[in-house]
């Protein structure tokens, strides 16, 4: 039998005349959809949230294509040939990116359901640079030949656009991995498509298991999260999966301080525990989006840290080659001497602790 989350994706917005059964494009908008030729699209849930008539609207500029993608000052090519390391020496099949020794991001499709404009995968999802195979059971073997990976990221696209028979085939196959200790999985479809979370997949996560299953998401505006996403996201909690949010810093979208102070609070409503804040990475073609490397740690400091709940904040960090940078400045300790530091608060306030030899 059909589900709404399937029904969702037959009527996928991805032309023109689709999406003017929810916005007003501009003519620039308009023009540039005539032409181009890359992948975009999202589902009717997700389009709804638009602002008809507001080009800078945080969720329109995350769907709709903009003629400023053919701009590429900033951006490396072949970024992701170089950001997950399939350059190396190491010889593993298309679905398996290396940062690290114990752990690994396990790619089982291409297909979103929504495509994100500021993609770090752009060549490989919307543009359609890279063609590489994505075949499961040949990175199910891969990983059973190596026992030092502990952890397993099943990324995307998308992976919760896989039918329930191949997630349950996916996790039972790694859970017969006596090396693998946890299964992460990297979804935005609590955001764009809380219908998913049905009670078949939920069947398949709930059975207690030594294995545990994390979900993170990805939501980079407060109007992206609604009360399909506060259920969706405690059905996920009732079956023991634990979700956290991988927000990607946006300039334009999420860049000043009342908007990264909403967006963190009202994740922590729906029970979204905030992970990472990610800097914008240089895939190629995504400038508009960047901004300065300093200014998620600053965000963090003026809009989180002693302005809210210590839950509400996340981790800023650039992901590279080489794995994550942690981009935290220490702001909070101004003076040091051989007998105490001066440490400052949000408020400018100062205190004196003893240094310890």
């Amino acid at each position: 039998m059909s589900t709404e989350w399937q029904h969702q994706l037959r009527e996928f917005v991805n032309t023109i005349d689709k999406l003017k059964q929810y916005v007003n494009l501009t003519l620039e908008e308009e023009n540039f959809l005539g032409t181009t030729e890359t992948i975009w699209g999202t589902t009717p849930y997700f389009a709804a949230l638009m602002d008809p008539d507001d080009p800078t609207c945080p969720i329109r500029r995350q769907v709709i294509p903009s003629i400023k993608e053919q701009q590429n000052r900033y951006g490396m090519s072949n970024y992701l040939v170089w950001k997950e390391n399939r350059a190396t020496a190491e010889q593993r099949p298309d679905c398996i990116a290396r940062q690290y020794y114990d752990r690994i991001a396990f790619t089982v499709t291409q297909s979103c359901a929504n495509y994100c404009r500021h993609c770090f995968r752009k060549e490989l999802v919307i543009d359609g640079n890279l063609d590489l195979d994505f075949d499961v059971n040949e990175g199910l073997d891969w990983i059973a030949d190596h026992p030092e990976v502990r952890d397993v990221l099943v990324t995307g696209g998308d992976p919760f656009l896989l039918s329930d028979e191949k997630l349950e085939y996916l996790i039972r196959k790694l859970r017969e991995l006596a090396h693998i200790e946890m299964i992460r999985f990297g979804t935005r479809l609590p955001i764009v498509l809380p219908h998913r979370i049905t009670p078949g997949l939920k069947k398949i996560f709930s059975p207690y298991h030594h294995v545990p299953i994390w979900v993170n998401t990805q939501c980079n505006h407060p109007r992206e999260i609604t009360d399909m996403t506060a259920k969706a996201i405690f059905e996920l909690l009732s079956c023991g999966v634990n979700v956290g949010n991988q927000a990607v810093l946006l300039k334009g979208i999420n860049d000043d301080v009342d908007t990264f102070r909403a967006l963190h609070q009202k994740l922590l409503t729906v029970r979204i525990r905030p992970y990472y804040v990610f800097y914008c990475e240089p895939a190629p073609g995504i400038d508009h989006f960047r901004t300065p490397l300093e200014k998620g740690a600053e965000l963090i400091r003026d809009a989180l840290r002693g302005h809210t709940t210590g839950l509400a904040q996340p981790m800023y960090v650039l992901a590279t080659n080489i794995g994550k940078i942690p981009l935290m400045p220490d702001y909070y300790i101004i003076k040091m001497t051989e007998r105490e530091y001066t440490l400052k608060n949000h408020k400018g306030q100062t205190t004196k602790i003893t240094k310890i030899p």
